[in-house]
């Protein structure tokens, strides 16, 4: 058994323990116990992962304003028949994602052509912001179709033992 799985099992036991149905000395209870324990561990993970698409879209955001920014810096290159500079935010938001901007001439001036690499490199980073979230989308619809089929689980075990319990009291 591998290091994750061990602290799965511990922490479906410490959601177990907080969960209280009752006298869980029925099979069903003790099912359904462990059915929400399941299905609050999958709304963690879907939790962890909207907080991280929500994180890229924003990323995707700052990164479609540089490439707005980076185009009106090649047009004006254009316009003017000359290199403008980079401005230093711009500069910081490449080495901040480790992306390649044009360095021919050891300067920040660039020209339209230099400008089309600098604006290929942020349209690439954004491209594989978009990947990386629509794959994190198909994580987290997995773990809500998840969290459904446990939640289901557990309110078919109560309503089980439930119906146990109206037999026997009715002899």
């Amino acid at each position: 058994m591998n290091i994750s799985n061990t602290q799965n099992i511990t922490n479906t036991q410490s959601i177990m323990d907080k969960i209280d149905l009752g006298p869980t000395d029925s099979i069903q209870l003790m099912f359904a116990k462990l059915q929400l324990a399941q299905a609050q561990m999958c709304k963690s993970q879907a939790e962890a992962y909207i907080n991280k698409i929500q994180n890229n879209q924003k990323e995707q955001k700052e990164c479609s304003e540089m490439i707005s920014q980076a185009r009106a810096l090649q047009n004006k290159a254009k316009k003017e028949n000359k290199p403008v500079e980079m401005p230093q935010d711009m500069i910081d938001y490449f080495k901040k994602h480790g992306l390649t901007f044009d360095t021919s001439g050891n300067d920040n001036s660039h020209s339209k052509d230099e400008w089309d690499i600098n604006i290929k490199s942020l349209t690439n980073f954004q491209d594989s912001l978009g990947t990386t979230t629509q794959t994190d989308m198909v994580f987290l619809q997995d773990f809500l179709g998840q969290y459904n089929s446990f939640l289901q689980g557990a309110n078919a075990a109560i309503k089980q033992s439930n119906e146990t319990l109206q037999l026997l009291a009715r002899g």
